[in-house]
């Protein structure tokens, strides 16, 4: 796919991502450095939903219509003319880490979870809601200097009122998504490049495998050189898994047999993440976080579009 395909929608953004295509033609997207959830018109003009606070980080409509946020808690930055903005690992002000339910319309943010038991949520990245109303979520951790958190995938209800480990410990997850028929639960591992998946056996009870499985989950793909590292992700309507893909960035697109079928280059190192919008379902809206922008290209299938998108 030739770069000049590619249309800029916005920039400006403070570290975009978990963009959500909204029916108007809006994109409803988290900035992490600037922490707050944004909305994005189809012309480009940039709106605050809510101040979030911390590090909000990854984005979804619920059931109920609201959006529901994953918050890490906070992050610390570097920024230069040569590499842009990027993230360094956990604050002096870190916040911890919560799943925040925020009405669009009045940017009201209320706190569902902050612990798993008497576990704490370290650094929720990501989620993705099944057709039964809860929502799977990726938890990074937190990485300091020398020592980091390990994290898992979680399952929880809307309401505030359940949350269990369906995958763990993991070692920085991110992105997470469902297949097509809602059987399959993919997730990424940040650092080693990994696409990992869960055969769901029923609603938010996915089948956690034995020894040497690390977390539960079977390996999908792994990727090679040259050195790369996943984020989040979203899934078309023919099974393929599409993955911000940073340092090397761009689009990892991977089959559901777990064959790379291409990698789409973009001029941005932090690729975070792609969903899918347009009446057609086949515009690509891309958070590109590096340079702060949103962008968009025709995608040659149609996306998968998402439970109460």
């Amino acid at each position: 796919m030739a770069l000049e395909e590619f249309k800029e929608i916005a920039s400006g953004l403070r570290f975009p991502e978990g963009p959500v295509a909204m029916p108007d033609g809006s994109v409803i997207l988290v900035e992490l450095e600037g922490q707050r959830l944004t909305r994005v018109s189809a012309a480009g003009a940039k709106t605050t939903i809510a101040a979030m606070g911390g590090g909000p980080n990854g984005a979804a409509i619920g059931p109920d219509g609201m959006v529901y946020v994953c918050n890490h808690g906070g992050s610390g930055w570097h920024e230069d003319a040569a590499d842009g903005l990027r993230p360094t690992g956990q604050p002096s002000d870190y916040s911890g880490g919560r799943i925040e339910r925020v009405d669009p319309a009045t940017g009201r943010i209320e706190t569902l979870y902050t612990h798993c038991g008497e576990r704490p949520l370290r650094g929720p990245n990501d989620l993705v809601f099944d057709a039964h109303g809860g929502f799977y979520f990726t938890d990074l951790g937190k990485a300091r200097e020398r020592d980091l958190d390990r994290g898992a995938v979680y399952y929880a209800r809307p309401d505030g009122s359940e949350i269990r480990e369906v995958a763990g410990p993991t070692l920085f997850a991110n992105g997470i998504a469902l297949s097509p028929d809602g059987r399959t639960l993919y997730f990424v591992e940040t650092d080693a490049a990994r696409l990992w998946a869960m055969d769901i056996k029923e609603p938010g009870r996915p089948e956690r495998l034995g020894w040497p499985s690390p977390h539960g989950a079977r390996l999908l793909y792994a990727a090679g050189k040259p050195y790369q590292r996943f984020d989040s992700m979203a899934v078309d309507s023919a099974g393929y898994i599409a993955i911000g893909t940073l340092i090397r960035g761009g689009i990892h697109v991977v089959s559901p047999e777990g064959e790379l079928a291409e990698h789409i280059p973009l001029p941005d190192k932090w690729t975070t993440n792609i969903c899918f919008g347009g009446p057609d379902m086949r515009t690509g809206l891309v958070t590109c976080a590096q340079w702060g922008k949103l962008v968009a290209f025709r995608w040659p299938r149609a996306g998968l579009r998402l439970n109460y998108q």
